[in-house]
């Protein structure tokens, strides 16, 4: 947390490219086993389908604590559990996530 009492999320990448560009950078499609080691750390977010992800990210990057709030309080976001990492672990699906510093937020791939 920094001085001002604001969390410090931020998106991969220190250049001039404007977050929407960066968050589009940075998505992409992953496996299980690239995932797990941000599990392991317990840095991993689940985030609903119906959601956008990139709004998501958009909301961490931007500080709304207020939608994040009520994300996680509706279910909408979710930290990922033992019992999602042992299904994961045994198939081959894959995911869409996005590194959002410290976190990774995940989704089913569409």
């Amino acid at each position: 947390m920094s001085d001002d009492g604001r969390m410090k999320y931020g998106i991969l990448g220190e250049d001039a490219q404007s977050d929407d560009e960066k968050i589009s950078k940075y998505t992409g499609e992953v496996g299980w086993s690239y995932l797990r080691p941000h599990f392991e750390r317990d840095a991993l977010i689940w985030v609903d389908p119906e959601l956008d992800l990139g709004q998501v990210a958009k909301a961490f990057i931007g500080d709304d604590s207020v939608r994040v709030a009520d994300w996680l309080g509706n279910g909408d976001l979710v930290r990922v559990g033992k019992l999602h990492a042992a299904q994961w672990e045994a198939g081959d699906e894959l995911f869409t996530a996005v590194v959002v510093t410290p976190f990774v937020l995940m989704q089913a791939r569409k």
